[in-house]
């Protein structure tokens, strides 16, 4: 199962990722992986474990159709089985949705349907719950949306910080992005 993985940040899940197909933990090729922005630290950890990287940054665009259509387009070239967003911090439009419908995963740090968006952690310790947790779904033209492949919960500790909180979502959520990738890339094998 080839896979292309895009990141906006530091790429703690890919990762996680990275170092579970170098393990032999999980039978995915990663063809490639991209960013938003340029500089990020996901880029700088895939070029160092010897991938193929690329950046489309957002800036370099004139509007969001130019740059969600050179995005598409990029990630195309990779005939990708599976587009990963990991930790990656842009909408995509319709046209990527599109042309990766069913295969764009997403990971978001809270159980969804509650707390979706870019604050889901503070969210949900604002709301004052004492379950959150990590979610796998598949996205659609919604903000985080579309089907949910996997979920996993973690407790909300009386003394936590958003930071704190997150950091434990963290670990959870990269468990479960490279369980549901295995688990996708068996059911690929089947398929085959």
């Amino acid at each position: 199962m080839r896979i292309v993985v895009l990141v906006s940040g530091t790429g703690s899940n890919l990762q996680a990722v990275i170092d579970a197909v170098a393990s032999g933990g999980l039978d995915v090729e990663i063809a490639a992986v991209g960013a938003d922005r340029a500089g990020t630290g996901g880029v700088a950890r895939s070029a160092a474990a010897g991938l193929e990287t690329f950046e489309v940054p957002f800036r370099d665009y004139t509007d969001r159709a130019e740059w969600n259509h050179a995005l598409t387009q990029k990630c195309l070239s990779y005939a990708p089985d599976y587009v990963v967003s990991s930790g990656f911090m842009r909408i995509v439009g319709e046209e990527f949705i599109a042309a990766f419908d069913g295969t764009y995963i997403n990971t978001h740090p809270a159980l969804l349907p509650a707390f979706p968006g870019a604050h889901g952690v503070r969210d949900a310790l604002a709301y004052g719950v004492k379950v959150t947790g990590c979610t796998v779904h598949i996205a659609d033209t919604g903000v985080d949306t579309g089907p949910i492949l996997a979920q996993r919960a973690v407790e909300v500790l009386d003394d936590d910080s958003e930071e704190s909180l997150h950091e434990r979502i963290k670990v959870a959520e990269r468990a479960l992005l490279i369980e549901t990738l295995a688990h996708l890339a068996a059911g690929q094998r089947a398929r085959s």
